[in-house]
């Protein structure tokens, strides 16, 4: 599970700021010790934590991907700015909407509070818009009806399994999607997993939203939808890729998350 790090920062700055109330009724910094100490450092912390909160809860935030379920867009270990105001500023820990400043779009990389357990944040494409008809079918995208261009780049095949590199357009930006999935070792045909296949109706307030990798992404045709009190912001950069343990960060990767580059 994610810290919750927005409410670990309010609570310090709301113990900071108890702390500096009772500095000026009291006088607390003038005693001797550990009080007048931890006061005084106490009293330092209240600039640079609200700072850091406003920070964080409405202009941006660092995440990091934890999976590869949005591969070959963002890599695991990536390290990833969200914009927090893309869709409206919202409260710190109750994730209120105060100011509305725009809604997500067909093809925003979205990060949100997992429906199932909103202590988590994910990270997916969103794909349909309240009152969108969703449809996979053959592995093909339908929105409305229409299917999804989309271009082939890439394809890998062995005895087992195969893969296939798209470059598809959803919205107004180009993005790489992956779909994979195993060979019928009798008939040599690739097998579609019928699991990532279906039609969804998506509710009002909500929006369905599904990995780059196709066919390895735990998203809306699995949990269902994402109703917008739970949309954290739009990623929109890389700046830092770092394997852990015995690795150097790396800086390669860095710019606009949609930068089609077939692998």
């Amino acid at each position: 599970m994610d810290i919750d790090v927005g409410m670990w920062l309010t609570l310090a700055l709301f113990v900071t700021v108890i702390i500096w109330l009772a500095d000026k009724a009291l006088k607390l910094r003038q005693r001797k010790g550990m009080i007048g100490n931890t006061v005084e450092t106490s009293n330092s912390l209240i600039s640079v934590l609200f700072i850091v909160l406003v920070i964080r809860s409405f202009i941006v935030e660092p995440f990091t991907i934890p999976s590869g379920s949005m591969l070959p867009t963002l890599k695991v270990h990536d390290f990833i700015l969200v914009n927090k105001f893309s869709y409206g500023l919202r409260l710190p820990v109750t994730n209120t909407k105060i100011i509305p400043l725009g809604e997500p779009e067909r093809g925003d990389v979205m990060v949100f509070k997992y429906p199932e357990d909103t202590g988590q944040n994910f990270i997916k494409r969103v794909v349909g818009l309240p009152g969108d008809r969703i449809a996979v079918r053959d592995n093909v995208l339908y929105v409305n009806g229409e299917a999804v261009p989309r271009e082939l780049v890439g394809r890998e095949r062995n005895a087992r399994v195969w893969r296939r590199e798209y470059v598809e357009t959803l919205g107004e930006q180009p993005h790489l999607i992956w779909q994979e999935g195993r060979v019928n070792p009798y008939s040599g045909d690739a097998m579609i997993p019928e699991r990532t296949q279906g039609e969804w109706q998506v509710p009002e307030g909500s929006y369905f939203v599904m990995g780059d990798n196709r066919d390895n992404s735990n998203d809306s045709r699995f949990w269902g939808v994402v109703s917008e009190d739970l949309v954290v912001g739009e990623a929109f950069l890389i700046w830092m890729h770092w394997d852990p343990i015995f690795s150097w960060p790396s800086f390669s990767r860095n710019g606009a998350i949609d930068k089609v580059e077939a692998e």
